[in-house]
């Protein structure tokens, strides 16, 4: 009878795509949004601090859409810093100029200065997210992007009672942007976060945050869905839920083959969505995130964020119905942080949490995520890059600005290239105007010296990167393969890859060196999950594979942004088409303009 669920979602799939062809979709809307992006005053860990934030909520606002819709998203500056938004997850085809990374697909929006993103969301539906991608702005500076299906058209599983979103984050009692500025002064790697938080919240364990714990009412009997994002800045996170399973049904805005599960691992930048059915003894249960951390000897953030899943009426509890506790709108919403009468009652149900280092357990998880049925795998591969992704460390003489590890100034790479961005005109700009001296396109498509990758002792001749902008150039329709290789230098970690304009397939993961002519025969050619971020194992490697169908400057990046900030990072420049459907659209006309 335990799987007999996830038989019974698979079993909606044939029929959701006969509906596809027999009911009619509804004319696409365009939907319009402000975002103001300006300081305000919170409070959490019994100390009040200025964060910046888009209209003054933190999180930030859900947007939602249907599948096709346009949306058009005015941003205004209102802050001291420059700024830009990422819509993480989504093509954005033909559109890089929509994408958001600073100096990647545009110059960042100044202080006082306002841009309009306008794209669509066609051929995609799901949850996604929204992030500021300049800085360490995306601390707070984020929030939920649902996209549900067409307009007349079923999710392809019974339809959700009710749907939550679950953001995860992180948060420093400093501002987040004084710590990364620390660490490029100093060199050293930046300082941990002092707690995770739920939906902004950081839950019950933590200092003056028990009144402000984040609830989501349940009814008994009913099935809700729980739309999981990591908008952490540098800790991937375990996510428990106390006496009740959970059933993964989809990843990335990427519909899943159903299965159930007690432990979701979700790195920065992915999303996870589970079903949970409130078919417990009627009470109070802990929903709980905790860091993994793969890397041996690495500080991490050890607190443990809770929100409650109550259920209404629960013995000894407060009415979830009324109230502040009503905090949603629609099906859609995040419960309010204030005032909350729910908050009252017997204790929650701790559930099972893995231990923090437990790769097991994220491997057992990362490798159940499959596609819902068969798919085509492109090939044959006509461009492969295999990269790859870790640490390095500078020389420097010892003093101030020299306090890394062994006195070295803190690194990361790909390929040994420790990527650097323009300053005075974005890459897409360089690219598509043939503006000379900003890139190089020779990103070197293998490592520039074989080694034991994932050895514990690689010689200290390896670890210093060489600093540059360094792109690959692809061929429109090209097929490419990347082969992501984690490294022992200083550390090995999980590192979570982030291609964006893309999806790709995961044709396998696995630890060790990869070996072509050992793994190739491990590759899941029927059935691989669809990504747009993938975890890199920890001393291991991951395969991606997709067709290079979306002309522009793309940015492939570890989503640890104390990686990124590093230089974990490169750029793919695909080239346009000959057809006319294929090339890059013009930049807008309020495309923002760099300054020195």
């Amino acid at each position: 009878m335990a799987t007999r669920g996830p038989m019974r979602l698979c079993c909606f799939l044939s029929g959701v795509l006969l509906l596809s062809f027999i009911i009619p979709s509804a004319l696409a809307e365009e939907r319009f949004y402000e975002f103001v992006v300006k300081e305000t005053t919170v409070k959490r860990l019994c100390q009040t601090n200025k964060i910046i934030t888009v209209n003054g909520q933190f999180p930030g606002p859900t947007i939602e859409v249907n599948s096709g819709d346009t949306l058009v998203i005015r941003a205004v500056n209102m802050a001291q810093y420059n700024v830009t938004l990422h819509w993480h997850g989504l093509r954005q085809l033909r559109n890089g100029w929509a994408d958001g990374p600073e100096f990647v697909t545009q110059c960042p929006i100044r202080p006082g200065s306002s841009y309009t993103y306008r794209y669509t969301t066609e051929g995609q539906e799901g949850t996604l997210w929204w992030h500021a991608h300049s800085s360490w702005l995306r601390a707070t500076v984020h929030g939920a992007l649902i996209i549900h299906p067409k307009k007349g058209l079923p999710y392809p599983f019974p339809k959700p009672a009710k749907e939550f979103p679950v953001l995860l984050a992180e948060w420093w009692r400093r501002d987040p942007i004084s710590v990364i500025r620390q660490s490029m002064i100093t060199g050293a790697p930046p300082n941990i976060s002092d707690t995770i938080l739920i939906n902004g919240q950081p839950g019950d364990f933590l200092p003056c945050s028990s009144q402000e714990t984040s609830i989501i009412p349940v009814v008994a009997g009913e099935t809700n869905l729980l739309r999981i994002t990591n908008a952490a800045m540098n800790s991937e996170l375990f996510v428990s839920l106390a006496g009740h399973k959970m059933t993964v049904v989809a990843a990335d805005a990427q519909y899943t083959k159903p299965f159930q599960t007690n432990v979701v691992l979700v790195g920065p930048g992915q999303t996870t969505d589970v079903l949970v059915t409130a078919n417990a003894a009627p009470g109070r249960y802990y929903l709980t995130a905790r860091v993994y951390a793969s890397a041996r000897g690495v500080p991490f953030d050890n607190t443990t964020a809770t929100a409650i899943f109550q259920y209404k009426n629960a013995p000894g509890c407060a009415d979830t119905s009324t109230g502040a506790n009503a905090g949603f709108s629609g099906q859609q919403g995040r419960p309010r942080s204030s005032g909350h009468p729910g908050r009252a009652g017997p204790a929650p149900m701790l559930p099972y949490m893995p231990a923090n280092n437990d790769t097991n357990a994220a491997t057992v998880f990362s490798n159940s995520i499959r596609s819902p049925g068969p798919v085509k795998v492109p090939g044959p591969v006509t461009q492969e890059l295999f990269t790859t992704v870790g640490f390095g460390l500078f020389n420097c003489r010892p003093g101030p600005f020299c306090q890394g590890p062994n006195n070295t100034r803190f690194g990361a790479s790909m390929n040994n290239v420790s990527f650097q961005l323009p300053n005075t005109v974005s890459l897409l700009q360089a690219h598509y105007h043939h503006i000379p001296g900003v890139f190089t396109e020779d990103f070197p498509a293998f490592p520039p010296v074989i080694f034991d990758f994932t050895s514990q002792n690689i010689p200290r001749a390896l670890w210093q990167p060489v600093k540059g902008t360094r792109l690959y150039r692809v061929k429109f329709g090209a097929v490419v393969q990347i082969v992501f290789q984690d490294t022992g230098i200083f550390a090995a970690e999980e590192h979570p890859m982030h291609i964006h304009g893309y999806h790709f397939y995961v044709l396998a993961t696995g630890f060790g060196n990869y070996n072509p002519r050992r793994d190739e025969a491990k590759f899941n050619m029927v059935d691989p999950p669809s990504r747009n971020t993938i975890g890199v194992p920890v001393g291991g490697w991951a395969v991606v594979r997709f067709k290079a169908d979306n002309p522009g400057v793309w940015l492939v990046h570890c989503h640890i942004d104390a990686h990124l900030t590093g230089g974990l990072a490169m750029a793919l420049v695909v080239e346009d088409g000959k057809a006319e459907l294929e090339s890059t659209v013009p930049p807008p006309l309020d495309l923002p303009i760099c300054g020195l």
